[in-house]
């Protein structure tokens, strides 16, 4: 196919061979699978903030390291350069976050490069060598959705132990590959320690898993995975190798409306980006 003209100036610098299609477009970039040398791979094209409909929400951005004072000076002004600087910040998020999870042992698509906005990447195939299907695109029996539901809880733990919270992590951000699923979409991903907002970010994570296996097996929408990792992660006793309950027994004591208000919002926002998703699909 006709490469993109944002493919161009890879495929001059010897990065890309050729573009064979495109895979998918979603909320923040399009992604299409490409030919280097003799690996299948695909190229991530981050889209404009102008074209995103995931904007770079405060909650997510809060407390994302910069190059220099000038360049968050300029973000919090909002000048031309600070916005140019905050997309900059926002597409090379995700990037230090794959190469910093994949280092983790985190079941993510290893990263090859990053250039003029595009990340190139492993291509996560399913056992046909096939571009490798979402989660919400797959059935599966009681016993194969509790597999999926542990491993990716897992692969949650090993996250919040490398210092990382996914922050969107649903059936929409999860491929099945041939091994099992991978973890994928993670510019909106916060710092676990530097974050305010990172255990509302985490339970939601969690939640969202509990709410998509639950469908195929009741039983999982009974646990409380997400509460008994961070009570674990905040009292530094969480490791990669530590068995979960489902279980956690909460404290009384007087409501938090702020915490309460939050989960509603959380709730509200993350219909509104199903349905976007399923209207993009």
């Amino acid at each position: 196919m006709k490469p993109p003209k944002r493919l161009q100036s890879l495929i001059e610098e010897g990065l890309i061979d050729t573009v064979v299609r495109q895979l998918m477009s979603g909320k923040e970039a399009m992604v299409y699978v490409v030919r280097c040398g003799d690996e299948t791979r695909c190229a991530k094209i981050y889209k404009e903030a102008d074209q995103r409909s995931f904007r770079q929400a405060v909650d997510y951005t809060e407390n994302r390291k910069v190059k220099n004072t000038r360049q968050a000076r300029a973000m919090a002004k909002g000048t031309r350069f600070g916005r140019q600087a905050a997309e900059a910040a926002w597409q090379s998020a995700e990037v230090d976050a794959l190469y910093r999870l994949a280092a983790a042992g985190v079941r993510v698509p290893k990263p090859h490069n990053f250039c003029d906005g595009v990340l190139l990447m492993e291509l996560v195939t399913d056992e046909q060598g096939d571009a490798a299907p979402r989660l919400n695109d797959v059935e599966f029996t009681p016993e194969e959705a509790r597999l999926h539901h542990a491993t990716l809880l897992t692969e949650v733990v090993r996250m919040l132990c490398a210092g990382v919270v996914h922050g969107d992590l649903s059936e929409f951000n999860v491929l099945l590959a041939a091994d099992g699923p991978v973890i994928i979409d993670l510019p909106q991903a916060v710092d676990a320690a530097g974050n305010n907002h990172a255990s509302r970010m985490l339970l939601r994570d969690v939640a969202n898993l509990r709410g998509f296996f639950g469908r195929f097996a009741p039983d999982l929408l009974t646990t409380d995975y997400g509460h008994e990792i961070w009570d674990l992660y905040q009292r530094g006793v969480l490791r990669p190798d530590t068995v979960l309950t489902g279980r956690f027994a909460h404290k009384r004591g007087p409501v938090d409306m702020g915490a309460v208000m939050g989960e509603i919002d959380d709730a509200r926002a993350e219909e509104a980006a199903r349905r976007l998703r399923m209207q993009t699909l």
